[in-house]
This record gives C-alpha cells, sequence and structure tokens, in this order.
C-alpha cells in the first residue's frame, strides 16, 4: 500500500469490508460449514460466526488445523476459493444503506478508508462487484500487510499511521468481535454493525451498536463531539 497523502479534516473513519461494506458474511458463513464438513469438522453456523468472521485466512487455517490435529495441504481451499468467486459473482450485494452513509459520511467532511482481514485481491474484486470501488480508490488496506490480524491492532494502527491520522481521530466501523477488540487495542472509537448476521451481543464492546446504515453519520457524528 502506498502512502497517501491525508486530508485536511480531522477524523478518519475506517470501514471493514466485508460486512459493512458488501454483504460477503452471510454467503462465506454458509460455504465454510459445508467446506469444513467435508475436512471434518462438523462445524455449525453459529460456530463459524462465533469463531471466525473477522479473521485473516491465515488465522483462521491456522484454528481449523489445530482443532483436526493435522496441517492443511498447500491447496486445501483451492475448490472453495473458486466456488466462493462464483458465489459473489451471482449474489454479492452491498449492505443496505451503505452507499448513503458513505456518501453522507463524506458530505460531513470525514476522510475514509477500508481496512480488512481480506487480501487485497478479495477486497478489489467484492468492492468492484458492489460499485464500491471508487469511494475507496488509494485507501484500502489488507492485514497482509502487518504481522498480526485481529483482534490485534496492527491493521488499524497501520491504515491511521499511513493516512495520516492519531488513534484517538479515528472510528472504526465494524460487524465482528475480533475487529471491535482491533479497534478497542488500537485506542479508536468504534461503532458496532448488527444488521446482518454477527449478533448484537457480540459486538456490546462498541461505543455504540447499530442496527442500519441509516444511522451510521448520526453515530460518527456523536463520537466526533
Amino acid at each position: 500500500m502506498s502512502k497517501t497523502p491525508s486530508c485536511h479534516r480531522n477524523r478518519l473513519v475506517v470501514f471493514d469490508c466485508d460486512g459493512v461494506l458488501v454483504d460477503s458474511e452471510r454467503l462465506a458463513v454458509d460455504l465454510d460449514v459445508r467446506v469444513l464438513g467435508a475436512l471434518g469438522w462438523e462445524i455449525t453456523r453459529e460456530e463459524v460466526i462465533e469463531r471466525f468472521v473477522g479473521r485473516s485466512d491465515a488465522d483462521m487455517r491456522a484454528e481449523i488445523e489445530e482443532h483436526l490435529g493435522r496441517a492443511l495441504p498447500g491447496n486445501w481451499d483451492a475448490g472453495w476459493a473458486d466456488e466462493y468467486r462464483r458465489v459473489l459473482d451471482e449474489r454479492l450485494v452491498s449492505v443496505p444503506g451503505v452507499v448513503e452513509a458513505i456518501a453522507e459520511v463524506v458530505a460531513q467532511g470525514f476522510a475514509t478508508c477500508v481496512a480488512s482481514s481480506g487480501s487485497h485481491a478479495k477486497m478489489q474484486n467484492t468492492l468492484a462487484l458492489t460499485g464500491l470501488s471508487a469511494c475507496f480508490e488509494g485507501r484500502i488496506f489488507s492485514a497482509t500487510e502487518v504481522p498480526r490480524g485481529k483482534p490485534a491492532p496492527d491493521l488499524f494502527l497501520y491504515a491511521a499511521s499511513t493516512m495520516g491520522f492519531d488513534p484517538s481521530s479515528c472510528v472504526v466501523v465494524e460487524d465482528s468481535r475480533y475487529g471491535v477488540e482491533a479497534a478497542r487495542a488500537a485506542g479508536m472509537a468504534v461503532i458496532g454493525y448488527a444488521g446482518g448476521i454477527t449478533p448484537r451481543t457480540h459486538l456490546e464492546d462498541a461505543d455504540i451498536v447499530i442496527t442500519n446504515m441509516g444511522e451510521l453519520a448520526a453515530s460518527i457524528q456523536q463520537l466526533s463531539n
């Protein structure tokens, strides 16, 4: 990620991608249940949400290997990745109301970026499919760029530093427990989005929890006063 000059704004809004910008989590969770079952781990949808939503691919692989008691082959997820891309191509949409929410946040003068556990290739694909790429061009950060993924604060601290903002001037928008923990560890304010698959109880450590993206701009303003 090349450095982008900071805008002359006093607050940065950091958006998670999956489940906050693009409605991909519900698609991924259903597929994860099937893939893990094929590997020998009979796991429920609720367990997948509890264990994996918000975490990096590397962390997910490590936990799967620990649970199964064996190493996975290098291409273990090749078939999963192909099917995931097909499902995204056919069914992915943006999170309801997020397009309008982004426009309102930008109109209020906030700087914005994306910081996600997903790879750059994955985000480029999902943001393009949903028409959101132009909203964050040159301001997209991946956990693949830092030593530790969420719930460690590395990704959010890296995004803020690159954008030229102090952590205390950042508001993170997250839909996962691990993302909320990461934002807290980074010393940032955080809004939990519980309008998707994540139970509200997973986000109780956020400063504010919303269930509708129509509430986002006002919530950011509230945390910025």
